[in-house]
């Protein structure tokens, strides 16, 4: 069984974000874009390095990466519920475009850039599909006319997937089992369901062994603090929930809001992280905890 699980955000860096694991980036990426955008090959423009996360220039562990034709993918596992992760994910991508203009260059040689964020929790509450694309289209004829088509965003909810192994169908079905059943697999007992994915047989073999005692010792370190993050949230939410019940619905949200953030006060969490969370201003969590 898989000792180690590929959500935390450091193992699934080290799992996706290496040269010799790139074959397992590409068909992750190619299981949830469209047929018309099938990645060839890759180069990765921010690898997996445990020197640059030692000297904490790795907080975010995402994954950047440009195709053969000049696209850009950013590829983000995120396990800690975040309730505006919306505009979390629009900025990266606005990030990543900016980022393709050096000096002198001109805006026509801006690529296509999209972003792949696979959450480990339930985000899209009006829609029962485990993937979601957006981008950006014509209100009057419901396409993008190929004149915005630089912009496409990917959520996948691992939480809402429900698939038996008898029930995979996509390459996409696939890694998702994979990334929420890794605990299950056995490198020598691989479903039939799956040991005809070559991509994913690899990743099953990789996952133990691609730490070394160092490494080990932060993803342990990064897998205790999402599952306390995550704890402190959630008792957080059921103390404000409680508090807001009983009030009008708009008093009650924010009185909610005010008593979950309060919450996380008392949990330890940082007022930026709060601000995050709950779309509370800093002013306004400050004022709560005085």
């Amino acid at each position: 069984m898989c000792q180690i699980n590929p959500r935390v955000d450091f193992a699934f860096k080290k799992l996706f974000g290496t040269e010799e694991n790139k074959d397992l980036l590409i068909s992750l990426i190619n299981a949830i874009v469209s047929e018309q955008d099938q990645v060839a090959d890759l180069y990765l423009k921010n690898p997996y390095n445990l020197a640059e996360y030692r000297k904490g220039k790795l907080s975010i562990l995402d994954i950047k990466a440009q195709n053969t034709s000049g696209h850009w993918y950013n590829v983000e596992m995120q396990i800690s519920e975040d309730f505006h992760f919306d505009k979390r994910a629009i900025y990266y991508w606005a990030k990543l475009v900016t980022e393709q203009l050096e000096e002198g260059m001109m805006y026509k040689e801006l690529q296509k850039t999209v972003s792949i964020n696979i959450l480990d929790f339930n985000f899209i509450y009006k829609r029962a599909e485990f993937h979601n694309c957006y981008k950006i289209i014509n209100t009057a004829t419901g396409t993008d006319d190929h004149l915005h088509d630089m912009f496409e965003l990917h959520y996948v909810e691992l939480r809402k997937f429900q698939k038996s192994f008898a029930q995979l169908v996509t390459a996409l079905d696939r890694w998702t089992t994979f990334l929420t059943r890794a605990h299950e697999l056995d490198k020598n007992h691989i479903p039939k369901e799956l040991e005809n994915d070559k991509a994913i047989v690899k990743a099953i073999s990789a996952v133990d062994r691609m730490f070394d005692e160092e490494e080990r010792v932060v993803y342990q370190v990064r897998r205790q603090i999402a599952m306390e993050t995550d704890s402190k949230i959630a008792s957080a939410i059921d103390k404000g929930l409680e508090q807001g019940r009983e009030e009008g619905e708009e008093v009650g949200k924010l009185k909610a809001t005010q008593a979950i953030a309060q919450g996380m006060l008392a949990e330890g969490l940082p007022v930026a992280t709060i601000t995050k969370l709950t779309g509370l201003s800093m002013i306004e969590i400050n004022a709560l905890a005085s």
